[in-house]
């Protein structure tokens, strides 16, 4: 049974690798990434060999509890874990509980981050090599931290699956991990300058860690190595402990869940009114905005760009108030204009099957594109505008204020019609409506991002009149170029939106029914 369920798990992720030849070069390319980190992993322990047994002790404790934390909590976050094979799927099936558990692991490890995970603490042991005995039983510790990985990850999922089945538990998910992602970069390096100020304590912390769950197993071999068998029998006790009652949790939620799978819960009932159908006028332009907007203030897989408004500048500052120059402020309004302009590139998409009801009630391809842009426009305008003003208060730059206004809304106009000529052409492997918005089939990140960065590239084509004139008006301080460039910008990207209009409707039109059968096939 074990075999068979792992041989579906494969035989479904070719079948998915199939229908799409860009999805089976992400694959590819991801697992090349894969395989580089890897051997920066093996190079990098195989060099704490020749360091001090303390160093290689620490740098070993901290990051197999890394290792082991991220894997756990990551998923928790952002659904990002592999179930090819999907359990709740398998619920009708009379799959006895501990052949379902056993699977479930087996996948987990055969997966490309699980082998990549599991070759890296395997190649823990090359950091006691020059003391062989202490080398196996790292080898050994190194598999029993790559099993609690897997089956840590699996666990906290199959615990929260009730909590995190509802659509506010997911948007909340999506603000806890796309604000760390946007905030990286000062995360990075407010964190590499307190390990700069705490190197002299990290071996402390990491004796610290090695008495927890995740770093327990990590200390065994240090201990072994500094002739402490008693503190390396009871860490690899607390190791193994980790590792068998995270299986028996992850058993009884799994068990659990599936006997009493969870259900998506209404919040609609509450809610009264025709909200912004009232709104809107009673034409099919009016009732797409209408609808457009309804996903903007509800569906999180759009909160993605929402939450990138406030971001972005905060994100700026932070990088120019460290340096005492707020000159790079001045960026923010154009940046944030680009990431509003290309926000309705995957609107379609997302409509997912929804999309039929365009073409069953015959809404033409105009009213379609016009719809979307109305929507978006209703907060896309107002926040460039008043990013843009802020950023020129805040820098005092007000002689640069027409200039970036033009520079801004032309981006900003350019960018929806790129948007409505892109998305009334493809069709773009996105989550589906109540999947987590970070969710991405084999290789339909990578698709996306490369048409994204064709996009931008004639964006950045297509704005380049404005955005000449204001630059020749900030390097002589001509203010008439600045008023200049505001109105090409303002008319320019007018006339581009129309055009994108009118081609992407036209597109739609002929190709309404090709987007739907390939939305239909990504269900």
């Amino acid at each position: 049974m074990v075999a068979h369920l792992i041989r579906l798990r494969f035989r479904l992720l070719a079948n998915a690798l199939s229908r799409s030849p860009w999805q089976a070069v992400a694959v590819i390319l991801g697992t090349m990434y894969g395989l580089f980190m890897l051997m920066l992993a093996v190079v990098g322990l195989f060099t704490l060999s020749f360091a001090p047994d303390t160093l290689a002790r620490t740098t070993v404790v901290l990051g197999g509890a890394l290792l082991i934390l991220g894997w756990t909590v990551l998923p928790l976050l952002s659904s990002g874990i592999d179930e090819t094979v999907d359990p709740a799927k398998l619920a009708t099936f009379p799959i006895p509980i501990n052949t379902l558990v056993l699977a479930l692991t087996v996948s987990g490890i055969l997966g490309v981050p699980g082998i990549i995970t599991s070759l890296a603490a395997l190649a823990t042991s090359l950091v006691w090599w020059q003391t062989p005995l202490i080398g196996i039983v790292a080898l050994l510790c190194g598999a029993i931290g790559a099993l609690t990985c897997v089956v840590g990850s699996r666990m906290l999922a199959a615990l929260t699956v009730r909590i995190s089945s509802g659509r506010r538990a997911r948007e909340a998910k999506t603000v806890l991990i796309l604000i760390p992602l946007i905030l990286l970069g000062p995360a990075i390096l407010a964190v590499s300058a307190l390990f700069r100020e705490l190197r002299t304590v990290l071996p402390t912390i990491a004796d610290v860690v090695a008495w927890t769950p995740i770093g327990a197993i990590w200390a065994v071999p240090g201990d072994l190595a500094f002739g402490n068998p008693g503190a390396a029998a009871i860490h690899g006790l607390i190791g193994v402990a980790t590792l068998v009652g995270s299986i028996l949790v992850w058993r009884w939620a799994l068990d659990r869940a599936l006997e009493r799978p969870a259900t998506a819960t209404s919040v609609g009932a509450t809610r009264r009114g025709l909200g912004w159908f009232r709104v809107f006028s009673g034409t099919p332009t009016g009732a797409v905005a209408a609808r457009a907007l309804t996903y903007w203030l509800r569906d999180p897989r759009y909160a993605q760009s929402l939450i990138s408004v406030p971001l972005v500048p905060a994100l700026v500052f932070f990088y120019t108030g460290a340096s005492g120059d707020l000159s790079g402020l001045l960026f923010v309004g154009p940046v944030v204009a680009v990431l509003l302009g290309m926000s309705i590139y995957t609107d379609v998409s997302y409509d997912n099957t929804a999309f039929s009801l365009h073409l069953q009630t015959g809404v033409s391809g105009r009213a379609d594109r016009w719809g979307r842009v109305i929507a978006v426009s209703v907060f896309a305008v107002p926040s460039t505008i008043i990013i843009t003003v802020a950023s020129v208060w805040v820098s005092d730059s007000w002689e640069r204020l027409a200039g970036l206004l033009g520079v801004s809304l032309g981006v900003l106009l350019t960018g929806f019609a790129l948007s409505s000529l892109v998305s009334g052409r493809f069709a773009f492997s996105v989550p589906a409506p109540g999947e987590n918005p970070f969710k991405s089939r084999p290789g339909g990140g990578f698709t996306l991002m490369l048409s994204m960065f064709a996009s931008w590239t004639a964006l950045a084509v297509l704005a380049l009149p404005e955005m000449i004139l204001a630059l020749i008006g900030f390097a002589t301080g001509n203010a008439l170029l600045g008023w200049l460039a505001l109105g090409t910008g303002i008319l320019v990207g007018s006339v581009l939106l129309i055009v994108g209009v009118r081609v992407g409707g036209a597109l739609l039109d002929s190709r309404g029914p090709e987007l739907l059968v390939q939305l239909q096939r990504q269900k």
